[in-house]
């Protein structure tokens, strides 16, 4: 029997790629989806809707695909499902800890905060906080 680490969730390691199309794009253009990547998912909090994509970012910024994962590969160091998740996380968070939200139930918490179903939100948030949203809210939530 091999001595195999087990990881709750599924939990890959990230891969570091080295995509040549990174550096061909214009510092300047870099800078407007990089403003407008941030208006987006920060300030309009696109993150909260389940199906926001990469695409749907293009489309409506009028850029492609390629400049979008550019842009937050180099800039937020990480791909655009998981900059996606670390905000919703974020929000989730706050709302797991949150005394106005304790009639919401965990999987509600995922769902309103953009998370598809249960199962990725509470792999999404182990991976980043190394507890579940279970744990985290029982450590966090003021006492009745």
């Amino acid at each position: 029997m091999t001595d195999t680490k087990h990881t709750p969730y599924n939990i890959r390691e990230k891969k570091e790629k080295n995509a040549t199309y990174r550096s061909l794009i214009r510092a300047e253009l870099a800078d407007e989806i990089f403003e407008n990547i941030l208006n987006m998912i920060v300030i309009q909090k696109r993150y909260r809707d389940k199906d926001f994509s990469a695409k749907e970012l293009a489309n409506e910024l009028q850029t492609n695909t390629r400049y979008i994962s550019a842009v937050v590969n180099s800039r937020f160091n990480t791909n655009f499902s998981c900059l996606l998740n670390e905000y919703r996380i974020k929000e989730a968070m706050h709302l797991l800890s949150d005394k106005r939200y304790t009639d919401m139930t965990i999987e509600e918490i995922g769902l309103a905060v953009g998370f598809a179903n249960r199962q990725s939100f509470y792999a999404s948030f182990y991976r980043i906080m190394n507890e579940t949203p279970n744990s985290y809210r029982k450590k966090h939530q003021p006492v009745k």
